[in-house]
């Protein structure tokens, strides 16, 4: 069952640190309710139990085909509609979706390719039936986007790709109640506003200086604790990443493309994308390190220096 294997997946010591972000939310929904919706008098037992069931439906959502297409629409993929596109990639990543299938039976039979404009070599999988590459990957040498694919099919088979939903989707609940509370602060700010029109003379422009000040000092506030929540989630999420991604290396290297996924790293340089999966790429081991231990599993790729 799905669910039972998404959750084995998902306590796996290399995934501890997206659990305590998980954790770390629920008590950020928990405190939002209690503050704002409880009015300080809620038990907290009571706001962790609200906390709780609102972020279990928030990533239920995450996990859904719907969650799966926020993704894709976030990062710019959609389907290729090339003709001379499809005719060169769509051969190339029937035959590595064989290969892994044959390799792990759980990926699933539906896994749908897709395509965004980034010039850069890259892909990246997302959810669970979807694997996105850019266009600048179809300038790359065919044994190269083989491995590149072979590897994606790698983080599919591991259920990477559902943690980087349920983080980058899942928190939908969290996003909506900062939202509700900037929305508030700015009806704050209005009512105040207007209040000084009424008002008039000294006290009234006073009013209004005071008015514009609270808004800014809430907002930033809200602002900046806002970025250190995202700042912490990045960072506990790259953990994660780092520690999978040889993983799926492995995975690559299985299905016989150790030595090309070698020469891919030792070509590509680092992507000039921005967002989610520019943040996740960044944090992927060094590609020397990658490369080594590709090396300790068969590959031999050797790179000749000073040729």
């Amino acid at each position: 069952m799905y669910i039972v294997d998404f959750v084995k997946r998902m306590t796996r010591k290399a995934n501890a640190a997206v659990m305590i972000y998980l954790l770390i939310n629920v008590f950020v929904i928990a405190a939002i309710i209690g503050a704002f919706i409880g009015d300080g008098h809620m038990p907290f037992w009571q706001s962790l139990l609200i906390g709780i069931i609102l972020y279990g439906v928030s990533l239920m959502i995450a996990l859904s085909p719907f969650g799966e297409w926020i993704l894709r629409v976030q990062n710019g993929c959609k389907k290729i509609t090339r003709e001379e596109q499809r005719a060169f990639v769509e051969p190339i990543f029937r035959e590595v979706y064989e290969q892994a299938k044959k390799r792990d039976h759980s990926i699933p039979d539906d896994v749908q390719l897709y395509i965004n404009d980034d010039q850069d070599p890259n892909a990246f999988a997302t959810g669970r039936k979807t694997i996105c590459i850019t266009e600048g990957m179809l300038e790359m040498p065919v044994e190269q986007i083989k491995a590149t694919l072979a590897h994606e099919f790698g983080h599919l088979a591991h259920k990477d790709t559902d943690l980087i939903l349920v983080v980058a989707v899942g928190n939908m609940i969290i996003s909506l109640m900062i939202l509700g509370i900037r929305i508030f602060i700015d009806l704050v700010h209005f009512v105040i506003s207007i209040a000084t029109i009424f008002v008039g003379g000294p006290e009234g422009v006073l009013g209004y200086i005071s008015g514009v000040i609270y808004h800014a000092l809430i907002t930033a506030v809200v602002a900046g604790l806002t970025w250190i929540w995202t700042q912490i989630g990045i960072m506990l999420v790259m953990k994660s990443s780092r520690e999978n991604e040889f993983e799926v290396d492995a995975f690559a290297s299985e299905l016989g493309y150790g030595n090309a996924l070698c020469a891919l790293l030792d070509t590509i340089a680092t992507p000039h994308t921005k967002g989610l999966f520019a943040s996740l790429v960044s944090s992927h081991p060094d590609k020397n390190d990658r490369i080594t231990k590709l090396q300790a599993l068969g590959a031999t790729y050797r790179k000749v220096y000073g040729a």
